[in-house]
């Protein structure tokens, strides 16, 4: 079974259009394509991106609660138990650091300035695009 860690843009884009890449990605980690692994801190963040005025207008307080209780019910959450500072951004640390600690095979992001400076592979773990990580899950 594929682990993947989805890092916040993914988790927060994927609930506004079902046929975006995002999207898509959560109908196939809700299908069980794929292990979703997440810590604390990623929920945390996802739940303050979520209570932004351009989330608040597009899903419902009770669309978000039901989503945030789905990502703590069936993933697998991490304690992030390893602080690799390798982003530019501590928040970015933050998700590799949970791949890391979870064994992950794939971190899905959009942040393109997080990829060019990470690249493709870390530690075996493959840094993909939304796109890219749709293309593995279709080979499998």
């Amino acid at each position: 079974m594929i682990l993947a860690v989805l890092d916040t843009n993914v988790l927060a884009s994927g609930t506004l259009n079902s046929s975006s890449a995002p999207g898509r990605i959560l109908n196939a980690w809700k299908k069980g394509q794929f292990e979703l692994v997440l810590s604390a801190h990623i929920i945390d963040e996802l739940e303050r991106t979520l209570k932004k005025p351009y989330f608040q207008k597009r899903i419902s307080k009770l669309e978000v609660s039901n989503y945030i209780d789905l990502l703590k019910n069936e993933s697998a959450i991490v304690y992030v138990s390893t602080s690799k500072r390798i982003a530019t951004h501590p928040e970015d640390d933050f998700v590799i650091n949970t791949a890391l600690t979870g064994g992950a095979d794939y971190l899905v992001t959009g942040d393109l300035r997080l990829l060019k400076k990470v690249g493709s592979r870390y530690l075996g773990i493959n840094f993909v695009t939304p796109n890219d990580f749709l293309k593995v899950l279709q080979k499998n």
